[in-house]
């Protein structure tokens, strides 16, 4: 009587391949490879850029992560905590500061790209319309808890710089005109960027509105 005799069978691994003669050579090999990208990259990262912010006046030289957004930078570089992060997308306006006079979202900005620019926070003192505008925000109670405050005074210094450059928004009727009126349609469009979540928008709109009339 023939018996069929069993070849030994070859150990498997745990991905349910056979495991042959050469592969744990290739397979330390392909380790050894994945092992030189990653110090690779943690390399990259580790590199730091050397930039000067001139921040309300004065120059602040930096040596940071070049991912760092002007944001942080400001916040936990310099200790200027007065620009908020609200919801670090571009879409409270808490964060909101001037560079070279014109507003912009801090959260959505590299402090990279605006080395050797004039940066204006809730801060700076010597500005006489951004010292009007915090009055006025106190007189009319433009705020509650104070959180978006400094963004959105910062916004409504940039918005003011706009209506003096002659730019126009959505709702500006006559964009020809010689002046743009600054209605409460006006504000209230220009400010639509920044956010209140206790809602002082009305007493936000007279603030700015009586800044720009005192100032005409």
């Amino acid at each position: 009587m023939n018996r069929r005799v069993k070849s030994p069978q070859r150990p498997v691994t745990s991905s349910g391949r056979n495991q042959v003669g050469g592969t744990s050579g290739s397979r330390a090999g392909a380790q050894n490879e994945l092992c030189v990208r990653d110090s690779k990259r943690r390399s990259n990262l580790a590199q730091t850029i050397d930039i000067t912010l001139k921040v309300n006046g004065h120059e602040h030289s930096l040596t940071l992560d070049p991912r760092t957004t002007l944001l942080d930078a400001l916040r936990e570089h310099l200790a200027l905590t007065g620009s908020k992060k609200g919801c670090d997308h571009g879409q409270c306006g808490a964060c909101t500061v001037l560079v070279d006079g014109t507003r912009i979202n801090a959260c959505l900005t590299l402090a990279a790209m605006h080395d050797g620019d004039a940066i204006t926070t809730i801060e700076a003192t010597g500005d006489a319309r951004l010292a009007a505008l915090q009055t006025a925000f106190v007189e009319h109670d433009g705020f509650q808890c104070g959180y978006c405050t400094p963004g959105q005074i910062c916004s409504a210094l940039g918005m003011l710089n706009e209506l003096d450059a002659g730019m126009p928004s959505h709702v500006t009727a006559d964009i020809q005109g010689a002046g743009m009126a600054l209605t409460d349609e006006e504000i209230r469009e220009r400010m639509s960027g920044n956010i209140c979540r206790c809602a002082a928008y009305p007493n936000i709109v007279r603030a700015i509105a009586q800044v720009q009339e005192r100032a005409s």
